[in-house]
């Protein structure tokens, strides 16, 4: 029996869990299915290239044909330019909202198994350059990108070059108006670039959503393309600057507020505050001060708003489109991070780790490999951090797990106020959480590979205990699975550490798990060079519950419900459509409102309004819609909660944390690390011509050592070889 299970992937057999995981899907399902995909793509890459072309004269020409057949609309030329620029992306997210509402919550499809090959998203390319560990896919990004800056610099160059010509500028002129000149169009081209900046930073957005990019990757893009456009916008208003002190005018010019025209002023307040965020953001500042780079980056909202204030209605309409996305998500996650949340159970552990069983509700839906972000309201208010999940969806219906490392202020004040409310009332430790999220892929890509090595560093293995209690209840429960042979490799630096592997009773999830699975463990100790002298006495945790009161995470972000989500956007798009559309007509219009700044400000004004109106009337009916499902539920809740206490879930909580799960697939090596060369090279001889996803959850330097040692492999391969895929899951803001 043994032999036979693992040598076929566990895929959903014929009696799996209704919702139609299994079942194949209709002809008209999936022809509607490729139909969005197919208008999304071609809709994406018309956006696209007319963007990229924009600053060349095939670009600039589409653009003015838009305008010319738009102008006299009730809109204006602000609407023409965000009918070529906005209009594009947010028309892609309401397709986005049809697909996945089609799509249904399958976890995935059953596909036939090809052969093993590379992919370009799971390939390393760049591994110890500024961008870290970079896929092919993300390195052509970054090419297209950087060539998009190139060609459209050369492009303006030579248009700037030609006004010179056809004004007849004087010489003694030509410089300064040249440096003007180069100035405008950094500034476009740093419009351009802003274009995308908002789009990867939207947590929980259908967008990310659909092309299944978790935020824990997206917020990499974010800061790259937050360097390119703030270099762009520094050296405009730099080179108008020099122009202008050239001039002597330059304080005059600074202190400039035009009715009509650009406002000066605004672009300068503008970009002070993007400076702020910029040099707070950068690597060194965020890594010893975060809490600096999180408040100072709250200015996005003054660098927004005078940005608006700089250039007016019809040239922010360029950027309105992601703008208005962010907002949405931004609205969406103020409004579930308004609920405080159960604490189930609060523990402390000897190794240094905090775990925080979270009460959540039934509808809401999350992976092994997401992410929720946590604010304790007894240590601060205003801050938030990311921590991965600890426990599968399958653990149980109405709790959520995290373990929660003791490194720094926040974590340890945590920790005491868990210890000193737990010696004082230990039945009664009270602590009021708040929780955005969860945030992940939409797809659990662990599940696609039939061969898994999962890597961690330290509080790493936090999601991969996540992961190996998920695939031990799928198979277990004969839901849909792929992996049949799983490796996790752990390097820690005490042996303290090692009780956190206990928290997956293996047998108690899946009986006889060995006969349809294989699972190895190896964990380095790289800081003792022999086993602890209490190393298999019992641990005991400081355990503590807490009084529960019916308060559970909201669903309204990460994966929430498709239809409603939906609802939210295309309501909110519509309803900023007609108040614009009201606006200009009894007011703007009438009374021959021409001031930039003040057309701009409206602008804002008319975004924020119809996501709090309309968008906050749809999320009041999806409020009060759980409300009524869970109503449904509660007895059921009320009664489970005992029930699905840690002691019986594989959460830490009653547990010895002794190494009782560990005797028979563990091997522990003391006082080395990792050899990440030997293991692949041992791996793939094992395994041979197959495919195996590698996710590595930990620090930098474990990312690129294994993404090192995986693309030598990968490029060095012979035939009968095992491809490597690389995957990580850190978060790093």
């Amino acid at each position: 029996m043994g032999s036979l299970s693992l040598n076929k992937p566990l895929l959903l057999n014929d009696e799996a869990e209704p919702g139609g995981h299994g079942e194949t899907p209709s002809l008209l399902k999936s022809s509607l299915k490729w139909g969005l995909k197919l208008a999304m793509w071609a809709i994406f890459i018309a956006w696209v290239a007319l963007v990229f072309l924009y600053p060349g004269e095939t670009g600039k020409q589409m653009v003015d044909q838009i305008i010319g057949a738009t102008r006299d609309s009730v809109f204006g030329i602000s609407g023409s330019l965000f009918l070529a620029f906005s209009a594009p992306i947010l028309l892609v997210a309401v397709l986005a909202v049809a697909h996945l509402v089609v799509s249904g919550e399958d976890v995935f499809e059953k596909k036939s198994l090809k052969k093993p090959g590379f992919r370009l998203w799971t390939f390393p390319v760049l591994v110890d350059g500024p961008f870290g560990v970079v896929s092919a896919a993300e390195l052509i990004g970054i090419i297209l990108f950087v060539a998009f800056v190139i060609w459209a610099m050369y492009a303006y160059t030579l248009q700037n070059l030609d006004l010179l010509t056809l004004f007849d500028v004087p010489d003694s002129d030509k410089g300064r108006m040249l440096l003007e000149f180069t100035g405008l169009r950094l500034g476009m081209l740093g419009l351009l670039c802003m274009i995308f900046l908002f789009l990867p930073v939207s947590r929980g957005s259908l967008l990310l959503r659909l092309i299944d990019i978790p935020f824990e990757h997206a917020t990499r893009y974010h800061v790259w393309l937050g360097h390119l456009t703030m270099v762009l916008f520094t050296l405009h208003g730099l080179f108008y600057v020099i122009a202008w002190a050239m001039n002597g005018t330059l304080v005059k010019e600074l202190l400039e507020w035009k009715r009509v025209g650009i406002a000066n002023l605004p672009g300068v307040i503008s970009l002070l505050a993007g400076l702020f965020m910029w040099v707070t953001s950068l690597h060194p500042v965020r890594k010893d001060y975060f809490e600096l780079f999180f408040y100072t980056h709250q200015l996005y909202v003054v660098f927004v708003v005078f940005l608006a204030l700089h250039v007016g209605d019809f040239v922010f309409s360029i950027v309105a489109g992601a703008i208005f996305i962010f907002m949405l998500d931004r609205f969406l996650r103020f409004c579930q991070s308004r609920t405080t949340v159960d604490v189930l159970s609060a523990k402390c552990l000897p190794c240094g780790t905090v775990e925080l069983v979270l009460s959540k509700p039934q509808s809401l839906r999350y992976n092994a490999l997401s992410f929720i972000f946590l604010q304790v309201r007894e240590l601060s208010w205003l801050q938030w951090h990311p921590f991965s999940v600890s426990s599968s969806p399958l653990d149980g219906e109405h709790h959520l797990a995290i373990l929660i490392k003791v490194l720094g202020k926040w974590t340890e004040s945590l920790r005491d106020s868990i210890l000193s409310m737990s010696e004082t009332e230990p039945s009664k430790v009270t602590i009021t959480a708040s929780v955005e999220g969860p945030y992940g892929h939409e797809t659990p890509y662990h599940l696609m590979y039939e061969n898994l090595i999962l890597v961690a560093g330290g509080i790493g293995i936090s999601p991969f205990l996540a992961i190996l209690s998920d695939i031990l209840h799928r198979v277990n429960d004969g839901k849909p699975c792929l992996p049949r042979r799983i490796m996790v490799v752990w390097a820690v630096k005490k042996s303290d550490e090692l009780p956190l592997l206990s928290t997956i009773d293996m047998e108690s999830i899946c009986p006889f798990f060995s006969d349809k699975i294989s699972v190895e463990v190896n964990v380095y100790v790289t800081r003792e060079s022999e086993p602890s002298l209490e190393e298999g006495k019992v641990h005991v945790a400081s355990n503590s519950s807490c009084p529960f009161s019916g308060r559970s995470m909201s669903p309204l972000v990460g994966t929430g419900n498709n239809v409603w989500s939906g609802l939210y956007v295309i309501i909110s798009t519509v309803g900023f459509i007609v108040l614009m559309a009201l606006l200009r007509i009894f007011y703007v219009i009438p009374y021959n409102v021409s001031t930039w700044w003040y057309l701009g400000l409206l602008f804002i004004l008319c975004m924020v309004a119809s996501v709090v109106i309309f968008g906050g009337i749809v999320i009041g009916l999806w409020h009060l819609w759980e409300r009524k499902v869970s109503a449904k539920v509660e007895d059921q809740y009320n009664g489970s909660v005992k029930a699905e206490s840690p002691q019986s879930n594989g959460t830490v909580a009653e547990k010895d944390l002794t190494p009782n799960n560990l005797e028979s697939s563990t091997i522990i090596q003391y006082g080395c690390r990792p050899d990440f060369k030997e293991i692949f090279a041992t791996t793939s001889r094992k395994w041979g011509n197959a495919d195996a996803g590698v996710i590595v959850c930990g620090p930098p330097t474990l990312q690129s050592s294994v993404a090192k040692e995986i693309r030598s492999h990968n490029i060095r391969r012979q035939r009968h070889d095992t491809i490597f895929h690389f995957n990580s899951h850190s978060f790093d803001l």
